[in-house]
């Protein structure tokens, strides 16, 4: 057993028996680095990577790779989920110095300041593909950097510079709203109007475009967008992204056509796609309905910890195959299934076709319900049941294989990003066993992350060793389910929760000098940069959701500190957001709301008069921020307080920004007083 023997990680204790002699990241590697003057290998990925183990197998589980690494190097395992600090700057590097885009594994050479030479991604064990074999790689690195020292020093100087332009933008004005007409148009030029999403394989559902689709339909009545989403939506739930049996979504589709994915399931996707699923359920779309209850039900059966946080992901693998959990054939599934609804599966699910993948099947919509219903002579209803109890003898079938291995990590941002999707999903599909899964997510994240007025990153049962920092995301994003909470049900200690998580953004974490977030605290390990990221990627931006949530819990509160907060932000990354508005979503929503706020509408009154109006709210189609409070409450914020109960019904107090307008107690006023016109 190598260092790693006692991390908390489950991919670093996937190498905890390799031959290498890993270090995690930590002071005692990069002081040998320093002592012993020896470049550092750098490998950082996760445990439901498929590469990541292809490369392991090959070259970290192989004595001879591990002599060379061992004899060169300074080895140094990274579990990016762990450290995504370290993972984003490396990335970076990688693009700079590869100029292409990088991935996982990640493998990046560093001298012993830290600063990276030479990064790659994958390397086989022998040549093939284009690339050398990684023992070839390594030796020819390492004598690179003791022969040309000056060279590579000359490297990394311009190397620091080109990170610090990234992360230390100069900054401009505020974007006009112009920028949200040239987002609209150019998403549409890369919109697969064949199978919908944006651009070609592999495909990604990027939850952050999408949400943005839903948000600017909503707000600027634009049908087009409207298309765009739904289009993708139900490709999306047709396609075998979409775990056709169990529910939940993998983490992209290998093709264009949403049909096979790799079969890696993160917490990370689930949630937004949860939520925007359920948003189109309540507004009559089906087939959203069941995409929305089948992901709850893989979220309980399979994501949740008994303390009643969630998992980090599944792995694309078992038995050393990927996808082989998921995939069937089809003597089997006619074997466990009755002949009415082999009828009706074996049409919808193309197994009466050729296999899809490596020679099995793997499950997705082939033929639409309606068609197969009407070729049977049957009514639809009838079709959904029967292909209903087909996918519960399948599951319970598959239940009975070896399971994927399943990493079960407590992260505070992947968490915080389910508890959204879950609380927004209660409140459109009136689920308060939903709401229930969110607020007891919510209440383990806090027990297990928040200590001694700190907030951490991650956390293992049974874990030993220092907890991770949290970042940027993890209090952002926890912000943002803060306030979905409150939304869908007031709790006046998690508005403490939020203004604690707001004051650690401001206190921690902004940039007072040119605006922004900084990706890491004040106080957080010093790395060769300290990272400024307004990019969306797989999660919206750090930044994004924290100017979208100050903005929202600013407005509640009539507290300028935050407002300001946001408008520093989107004044910082505006160059950016102007140049590339595709890659700033997040941000786009954040400055649409900036231009315009949402109505913000607080209800008072009794607790079984309230759900009436805010059912009400919630279908009158256009964003509105709305918190229904209960009674009298005692220590409410000085701009809560003022918006008084009545003494009986309801009083409903409109404000636009800062502005509020005389409170109304009659449902149709309200409607009056929203409405666009």
């Amino acid at each position: 057993m190598n260092r790693l023997a006692g991390a908390s990680s489950p991919y670093l204790l996937q190498h905890a028996d390799n031959p290498v002699d890993w270090y995690p990241w930590g002071e005692d590697a990069l002081q040998r680095a320093r002592r012993e003057d020896k470049p550092i290998l750098l490998s950082i990925g996760y445990s439901a990577c498929h590469w990541c183990h292809v490369m392991a197998h090959e070259s970290f589980e192989d004595p001879a790779t591990a002599e060379v690494m061992n004899e060169r190097f300074i080895n140094i395992k990274v579990d990016r989920e762990e450290r995504p600090d370290l993972d984003r700057i490396y990335q970076n590097a990688h693009m700079l110095l590869s100029q292409r885009p990088g991935g996982w594994p990640l493998t990046v050479f560093l001298t012993p300041d830290q600063v990276p030479f030479f990064a790659g991604t994958y390397f086989p064990s022998t040549p093939r593909h284009g690339l050398p074999s990684f023992v070839d790689l390594m030796t020819r690195v390492a004598d690179f950097l003791a022969e040309h020292p000056d060279e590579i020093q000359r490297q990394n100087e311009s190397l620091q510079q080109a990170l610090a332009r990234i992360y230390r933008p100069a900054g401009g004005a505020i974007p006009a709203v112009g920028v949200l007409d040239k987002a609209r148009a150019e998403l549409a030029q890369t919109f697969d109007e064949q199978f919908g999403g944006f651009g070609d394989a592999p495909k990604f559902p990027h939850p952050a475009s999408l949400e943005w689709l839903a948000w600017h339909a909503a707000r600027h009545d634009d049908a087009e967008a409207d298309r765009m989403l739904e289009r993708t939506l139900a490709a999306m739930a047709a396609g075998g992204i979409f775990d056709q049996v169990g529910g939940g979504f993998c983490r992209y589709s290998v093709d264009a056509r949403w049909m096979i994915p790799h079969f890696e399931k993160m917490l990370y996707d689930n949630g937004p796609l949860l939520g925007l699923y359920a948003e189109r359920a309540a507004a009559g779309d089906d087939r959203a309905r069941h995409v929305a209850e089948q992901t709850v039900a893989w979220l309980e059966r399979e994501m949740r910890d008994p303390s009643g946080a969630f998992y980090s992901s599944l792995d694309a693998d078992s038995e050393g195959e990927e996808g082989r959990f998921y995939v069937w054939d089809p003597e089997t599934v006619e074997g466990l299934l009755a002949e009415d609804e082999w009828a009706v599966a074996s049409r919808v699910w193309g197994l009466n076709g050729p296999a899809n993948f490596e020679g099995r099947w793997h499950l997705h919509e082939v033929v639409p319900i309606a068609t197969v219903a009407d070729a049977l002579g049957i009514d639809e209803p009838e079709a959904n049941a029967r292909l209903g109890r087909a996918r519960e003898r399948l599951l319970a079938a598959r239940e009975q294989r070896v399971r994927p291995h399943r990493d079960d990590k407590i992260l505070g941002a992947w968490n915080a990003l389910m508890i959204t999707g879950l609380a927004r999903a209660a409140r459109a599909m009136e689920r308060p066993d939903w709401l229930g899964l969110a607020r007891a997510a919510m209440d383990a994240v806090r027990e297990r992350l928040w200590r001694d007025g700190r907030l951490f990153a991650s956390y293992r049962e049974g874990a030993t060793g220092e907890l991770p920092r949290a970042y940027l995301d993890d209090h952002a994003l926890l912000l943002e389910a803060t306030l979905a909470l409150l939304e869908a049900e007031w709790d006046s200690d998690l508005l403490g929760w939020a203004t604690t998580l707001a004051e650690a953004l401001l206190d921690d974490f902004e940039d007072t000098e040119h605006g922004g977030f900084f990706y890491t605290a004040r106080d957080h390990e010093a790395l060769i940069q300290r990272p400024k990221v307004y990019a969306d990627d797989a999660m919206a931006a750090g930044n994004g959701i924290a100017a979208q949530a100050m903005q929202k819990l600013g407005f509640l509160l009539a507290e300028p500190r935050y407002l300001e907060a946001a408008e520093r932000t989107l004044a910082n990354a505006g160059p950016m957001i102007e140049q590339a508005p595709l890659g700033h979503m997040s941000l786009l929503i954040a400055l649409d709301m900036h231009q315009q706020p949402p109505p913000l509408v607080v209800l008072r009154g009794a607790a079984d008069e309230l759900p009436a109006w805010q059912q009400r709210l919630r279908s009158q189609g256009h964003p509105a921020w709305g918190f229904a409070i209960a009674g009298e409450v005692d220590d409410l914020p000085a701009a809560l307080a003022e918006k008084a109960p009545p003494e009986s019904g309801v009083r409903a107090y409109l404000c636009r920004g800062l502005h509020c307008e005389a409170p109304v107690t009659d449902p149709a006023a309200l409607d009056n007083a929203l409405s666009p016109g």
